[in-house]
């Protein structure tokens, strides 16, 4: 007898009236109309059944510190970074750890059931990376959580930074992490690439590095991150994140670019909801959007993904861990709108970061971990449209979270008493 069987389901690659079949926390059939027992099912009665949401860059450190010690009054990314550098003095391991636990709650409840956090290692005392190392195991029953070692002041700008990663990754931080962009030179910046590169290849490790966050279009250490990959052999396994100046960039200096990222098979990690907010800061009008160039890398065979980044920190008082939030952004501010480029924005944030962590056994086929969501959606597009509500969340074949449907009740002579928002399809 099975433990779980789901039938009736609407699968993300098209597929409907699917049945899942799952078995000591994996799936072991995905058929159309399965008929057999199961201790417990689920109907799905012809919604989208997703494979968990994955959230490729995050700063779990800061989240839920909105108005510690005080607001970010510009909303500006360098302000934000001078604040986080006034509240780390103040930080306690408890506190730290008490506002990633709740923002896993919140993760968990939108069926976002990986993050890869990148972690403050400037901090001397590392009180950063022992807390969320906690939380890590803490919340390993239910949630991926990976870490990277960032240098948030710069691996060669701030004294003793590089031996502090070290230590951090000694600790059991996953990922080795970089900011080429904030150190004092571009020189720097190229030369912390290499160093954190070579560590990287040392340990076998993969490398996500916050990569020319900046209106600059002169800001080039993405193609220092391409040559050290290809030079070290990293390929598949270094992710840039950010990117913004290629949004600035000329075209013929990116039609150069683009290639060596594409022989590197550099990953990419866009931000839509803080790289909209935070970058073109310094222009009147017309203004920048700030994102790179999602689309263009898309077409080129780059795995791309999109980060939430921040929620209620010193640079983004808003969000609630809604990767779909993430996703409809994205389409907009990439006008994305096609009915191809909308469902490339739902990979974005799942089968595309979950391939930038590395996590064995996602998806919804046989012989993948039994982690799945229910959607209040027909498919992908209508999912992000809505924002759609998670109706049921599965880790390894346990219903861990829910949410009940949206449902709108209406007193209107002659109209239904009630509406979704949701339309029939055509045909």
């Amino acid at each position: 007898m099975l433990d779980l069987l789901v039938s009736h389901a609407t699968l993300v690659d098209g597929r409907t009236d699917m049945s899942v079949a799952v078995q000591a926390g994996h799936i072991v059939e995905v058929t159309p109309r399965l008929d057999a027992p199961a201790h417990q099912t689920l109907d799905a009665m012809g919604l989208l059944l997703s494979p968990p949401f994955v959230d490729a860059h995050f700063h779990m450190d800061a989240t839920l510190s909105y108005g510690l010690p005080r607001v970010n009054a510009s909303g500006t990314l360098l302000e934000g970074i001078a604040l986080w550098g006034e509240l780390k003095p103040l930080l306690t391991a408890q506190a730290l750890i008490d506002r990633a636990l709740a923002y896993c709650d919140w993760a968990v409840a939108k069926g976002l059931l990986a993050i890869r956090s990148h972690v403050d290692i400037c901090d001397p005392r590392l009180l950063a990376v022992q807390a969320l190392l906690d939380v890590k195991r803490r919340v390993a029953p239910y949630l991926d959580l990976q870490l990277v070692a960032f240098p948030q002041d710069g691996v060669l700008r701030s004294p003793g930074a590089f031996e502090q990663l070290k230590r951090a990754l000694a600790m059991g931080v996953d990922v080795v992490g970089g900011i080429p962009h904030f150190e004092r030179t571009m020189q720097q910046g190229a030369e912390s690439v290499r160093l954190l590169c070579e560590l990287a290849a040392a340990q076998g490790r993969m490398v996500d590095m916050h990569c020319d966050e900046s209106d600059d279009p002169l800001s080039r250490h993405v193609e220092t991150l391409a040559f050290e990959t290809q030079r070290l052999g990293l390929h598949g396994r270094v992710t840039g994140s950010h990117l913004t100046s290629m949004h600035s960039m000329d075209n013929y200096y990116v039609s150069k670019l683009l290639p060596l990222m594409v022989q590197a098979q550099l990953n990419v990690v866009s931000n839509p909801l803080i790289n909209i907010t935070l970058q073109g800061r310094h222009d009147t009008y017309p203004k920048r959007r700030g994102m790179t160039r999602v689309p263009e890398l898309l077409a080129l065979g780059l795995n791309v993904a999109f980060g939430h980044d921040c929620v209620m920190d010193p640079w983004y008082s808003l969000g609630s861990a809604d990767m779909l939030e993430v996703a409809q952004m994205g389409l907009h501010v990439a006008q994305m709108t096609g009915q191809a480029a909308m469902r490339q924005c739902f990979d974005a944030v799942t089968c595309a970061p979950a391939r930038i962590l590395g996590l064995d056994g996602y998806g919804i086929e046989p012989g993948c971990h039994a982690d799945f969501v229910l959607l209040q959606a027909r498919d992908p597009v209508e999912a992000i449209r809505l924002r759609a509500t998670r109706l049921a969340v599965y880790r390894r074949g346990q219903r861990i979270a829910g949410t009940p449907a949206n449902s709108a009740t209406l007193s209107l002579p002659g109209r239904p008493a009630q509406t979704q928002f949701m339309i029939d399809r055509p045909g």
